[in-house]
């Protein structure tokens, strides 16, 4: 085999005489974690070429990060069965490299693997798939395998010498050891991954392929995604639909604890992991394969910041019924449960943070609940006190991230109800919730959430106003005017994303500073810790958001003379004196030597005389504000990115979505 750094590729031949492998393994350090935050899987069975279909799905899923690719394939005309894989560490162009000096030869079964590594360096021989000890059995895994370290000793007791330092090499020695102690029968590949899952402590994804089945594919599921795509004749696996999208838009959801086998002889089935047969709920992909591409956008992101009107416009398709009331996706809750709610926690992570942040304000004044927002990763560590008489609304825009679905899981262990806001039709938080709000927001592929974290503010909105209505303190036609309002932001959006030209050349003009700071109150509080993600994401710049009132509390020293700062200004219109207050900040960061950078609605001149850069938005009432404040702040930190000469769609460290703790 070739030395760490170089093309990694073996074939095995179907007698179990391995290729050629390392002289010797005194490297036996263990790693607690193959894979992190959101690898991607495919798998394919059918008549195509089978590496082909692969590849391309792996294309697809490069949106989520990863370190490392890898394919293994099955080899077509081989009677007594081979597999042959490459990886290769680095990205996927590595791989593509590797293949076109190495061609492999026609498959119909395959799987693929891109690797997002946490522990355990992303090198060739750590990269996915791997393999078992006879080479007969290859495997991918998404996740933490949390007690490999037992499962290895155990293995290596039996003589099973490793190569590589991941969990997932655990998996493969076993399922390989498992099938040859099952009886020789139809299913004989799932039975052994069925037993091998009950034994795996943690969360994964598994896809693995037998050389003795040419026509076989098995995966497994626990606290990982995987769906099911079924075309004419031929099956599909991926970590989300994005890998198959462009053969089929029918899917399977693949549940908890459950074993999918695809046989192209025999078709789909899916057991639990004891055995018994499972119906799986069957859906069509809403958006096609175009809608993945960058559609002439020099990045995904600018993409999909274009996007945004029509996003927020299918967000609310469909919301109000004939009589004008609000209509939710799915609804498990009776109106008396809603009307019992004393208390509202809204739990997530990252950008979805921000959102609940702002959701706050407009849930608080419309339904006089008390709302606190909670960190996903923090929620169920601080023992909050929950009870049949709480709602917890998670945000999660794919569905799958973990620290936000362990809060739900606290969250329904202390009997509280859970209403979900995703974007991921069948994905794991919106099956495991009492309600569901799904965003219709489309692929998001770039990692920075732009269209994602608007269509979330507009969810919100709409689960505030439902609550406001089923408990009867807001009147239908007072409802019905807010949800007018909301119809206008997409025509308010598209206004602000026609005069971004001149926030674009501001954004060069910004390219070469190392800080910046963004200031906001109310409901513009929110968009500055957003704007400041988004920078930090990007850009790599060091950027903090602040509550404006806050500056003479410590923020204050860091200003210098040229610091940018971004200041969100209230509407004129905003109740209270919270307009002047903030132009009061302007004056105060600008009397200290900072260049101030405004973003106002059309028709506030108060600001005029301090604003170094100004930056106008349509007028918009108070709490629906943040849905064109925070479009300039996406289009300043993506062309400052972009002007640096960076990666905009994905970012250094990041991956999409987050799948481990």
């Amino acid at each position: 085999m070739p030395q760490p750094g170089n093309a990694a590729q073996r074939v095995t031949k179907g007698d179990g005489e391995p290729g050629s492998l390392p002289a010797s393994r005194t490297d036996r350090s263990i790693s607690t974690g193959s894979v992190g935050p959101m690898c991607g899987i495919v798998g394919y069975v059918g008549p195509q070429d089978a590496l082909a279909v692969v590849l391309e799905g792996l294309r697809r899923l490069e949106y989520r990060g990863y370190d490392s690719a890898g394919v293994a394939v099955r080899v077509a005309d081989a009677a007594d069965g081979a597999l042959i894989w490459a990886k290769k560490a680095g990205k996927l162009a590595n791989l593509e490299k590797v293949l076109a000096e190495q061609p492999l030869p026609a498959a119909t079964l395959g799987l693929g693997h891109t690797r997002w590594a946490t522990h355990g360096a992303p090198t060739d021989r750590n990269a996915h798939p791997h393999l078992s000890a006879d080479g007969r059995v290859a495997v991918v895994h998404n996740g933490i395998i949390e007690n490999f370290a037992a499962l290895r000793a155990e293995c290596e007791a039996a003589g099973v010498e490793f190569a590589s330092e991941t969990d997932t090499e655990v998996v493969a020695h076993l399922l390989a050891a498992t099938y040859e102690q099952t009886p020789r029968r139809e299913g004989r590949l799932a039975e052994a991954m069925r037993a091998v899952s009950r034994r795996l402590e943690g969360a994964f994804t598994l896809v693995a392929t037998h050389a003795a089945e040419p026509d076989t594919l098995v995966g497994s599921r626990r606290n990982s995604p995987l769906v099911v795509g079924v075309g004419e004749g031929e099956y599909f696996l991926g970590s989300d639909v994005s890998a198959f999208i462009a053969h089929t838009r029918n899917a399977l959801e693949l549940g908890q604890d459950q074993v999918v086998e695809l046989d192209r002889t025999r078709g789909v089935t899916v057991t639990d992991f004891v055995g018994t047969v499972v119906q799986p709920k069957a859906y069509t992909v809403d958006w096609d394969a175009a809608a993945a591409e960058k559609g002439g956008y020099d990045w995904f992101m600018l993409k999909e910041i274009a996007e945004q009107p029509r996003a927020v416009a299918d967000t609310l398709l469909g919301r109000l019924g004939p009589r004008g009331e609000l209509v939710l996706d799915e609804v498990r809750l009776s109106d008396q449960e809603l009307r019992d709610v004393d208390k509202i926690f809204v739990v997530a992570c990252g950008t979805a943070y921000n959102a609940g942040l702002i959701a706050k304000y407009a849930i608080e004044h419309w339904t006089r609940i008390p709302v606190e927002v909670e960190l996903a990763s923090e929620f169920r560590y601080r023992d909050p006190v929950l009870d049949r008489s709480t709602l917890v609304v998670v945000i999660s825009q794919s569905g799958e991230t973990m620290d936000t679905l362990m809060a739900l899981r606290h969250a329904k262990d202390q009997k509280a109800r859970v209403l979900a806001i995703c974007n991921a039709n069948g994905s794991t938080i919106p099956r495991e919730s009492d309600a569901v709000l799904y965003t219709h927001a489309g692929p998001e592929v770039a990692v920075a959430s732009t269209k994602g974290f608007l269509t979330q503010l507009v969810a919100c909105y709409l689960v505030g106003l439902f609550l406001a209505q089923v408990r009867g303190v807001t009147f239908e036609d007072e409802v019905y005017a807010v949800v007018a309002d909301l119809r206008r932001l997409p025509d308010a959006v598209a206004a602000v994303l026609e005069r971004m030209d001149p926030v674009r050349e501001l954004a060069r003009s910004l390219a070469g500073e190392d800080k910046m700071l963004f200031l906001g109150r109310h409901v513009g509080y929110p968009v500055a810790l957003e704007g400041a993600l988004k920078l930090k994401e990007l850009a790599y710049i060091h950027a903090e958001g602040f509550a404006a009132g806050e500056l003479k509390h410590g923020p204050i020293a860091v200003i210098d003379h040229g610091t940018p700062v971004v200041v969100i200004v209230p509407s004129p219109r905003t109740r209270g004196s919270v307009h002047g207050k903030v132009v009061s900040n302007i004056q105060e960061v600008r009397a200290r030597g900072a260049r101030t950078i405004v973003i106002a609605e059309e028709g506030d001149d108060d600001v005029l005389p301090y604003a170094d850069d100004l930056i106008r938005v349509p007028r918009t009432p108070t709490l629906l504000a943040p849905v064109v404040t925070t479009v300039p702040l996406q289009v300043l930190a993506c062309e400052i990115a972009a002007t640096r000469g960076l990666d905009v769609d994905q970012p250094r460290n990041l991956a999409k979505s987050v799948t481990v703790e």
